[in-house]
């Protein structure tokens, strides 16, 4: 049981980089060099993953698209309408940046991996979830951008460029578009060697954060976010995970969804992307405090890993359970 909420090893790695940015922060010249890394290590990571999406996971699901709306409504309307309307109760926890954060949070795509993976282990509807949770992650690229221009403007500050926009679609989705392209001669070698696509997926984040909390920690990130705040953080991103996790679970049920398509909607609806948050925050965010953008989607990304781990077993048992029951009552009697 207590393995469950310790952490895993690439949250570890990410405590581990927070820990260096603070004791050894990168200025100067190395502040370049990792910026320059960091953006060669995320066009990388996304054109991996293009050439690793088979065009099929990204058309398909056309049949099961009452699921898919739900759960895009989910990622993108609920989550941002969570975060506005519950602002004036949460905000007081935390700093204007990080509630910021929060907001941003709010905005972003929902992950592709962990989604798939405790879907399965739920034992729900995992084709609809590959289909989801792609669909998710590509139209994220577009709809976040946009999304936080809108919530940028309800927070007081202002709207988001169109060159933020370019960016964003610079340096993912053209090197995702690029990735398609070479699927036909390097996708199966890049499916073969997913640890690849894994390495450099959490290399390019925690080269992110590295930067991004050396920044931070050269304007004073932890006299601004002191252990009270911290703490008042943990408890807005686990008040979002709950009402998510509600919400996507009895509205799919109101719904009249099956209990397959209900676990992919509850675990597909409630998650946000770190692996897109981080390298959006970066292009979107320019001129803002980094550390202060980032830091609500490392918390939320462990929280969302320990809850929904229960929660896909505790699914699990229950369709065990009920599997059992019916072998019993359809048993020949003797």
């Amino acid at each position: 049981m207590l393995k469950r909420f310790l952490p895993d090893r690439f949250t570890c790695a990410l405590l581990c980089t927070v820990l260096l940015a603070s004791l050894l922060p990168c200025r100067g010249v190395a502040a370049q060099v990792f910026g320059v890394l960091t953006d060669v290590a995320i066009a990388l990571l996304f054109f991996l993953h293009g050439a690793k999406l088979s065009r099929a996971a990204v058309v398909a699901g056309v049949t099961n698209w009452r699921l898919h709306v739900t759960v895009l409504a989910s990622t993108f309307v609920l989550f941002p309408l969570l975060g506005l309307l519950l602002r004036p109760v949460l905000s007081p926890l935390v700093t204007p940046d990080l509630y910021l954060g929060v907001m941003f949070l709010c905005a972003l795509p929902s992950t592709v991996q962990s989604s798939i993976a405790f879907t399965s282990i739920a034992r729900g509807n995992v084709s609809a979830a590959v289909c989801s949770a792609s669909a998710s992650s590509l139209l994220g690229i577009f709809i976040t951008p946009l999304l936080v221009g809108v919530l940028l403007e309800a927070h007081g500050h202002g709207g988001m460029s169109w060159g933020a926009v370019g960016g964003i679609v610079l340096q993912l989705l053209v090197p995702f578009v690029a990735g398609q392209v070479a699927q036909h001669w390097i996708g199966s070698w890049v499916q073969q060697h997913k640890p690849l696509v894994g390495l450099v997926d959490q290399g390019s984040i925690l080269l992110v954060v590295y930067s991004a909390f050396s920044a931070a920690v050269l304007e004073g990130l932890w006299k601004q976010a002191p252990l009270p705040v911290l703490l008042g953080l943990l408890a807005i991103n686990a008040v979002l995970l709950a009402l998510a996790l509600l919400i996507t679970c009895y509205g799919s049920r109101a719904l009249g969804f099956g209990r397959e398509d209900e676990i992919t909607i509850v675990f597909c609806g409630s998650k946000k992307s770190l692996a897109s948050g981080v390298p959006m925050a970066k292009v979107l965010f320019a001129g803002h405090p980094l550390g202060m953008i980032v830091l609500p989607i490392m918390l939320f990304h462990q929280i969302q890993l320990m809850t929904c781990a229960v929660l896909a077993r505790r699914y699990a048992r229950r369709i065990e359970a009920g599997a059992r029951v019916l072998e019993v009552d359809t048993a020949p009697a003797d």
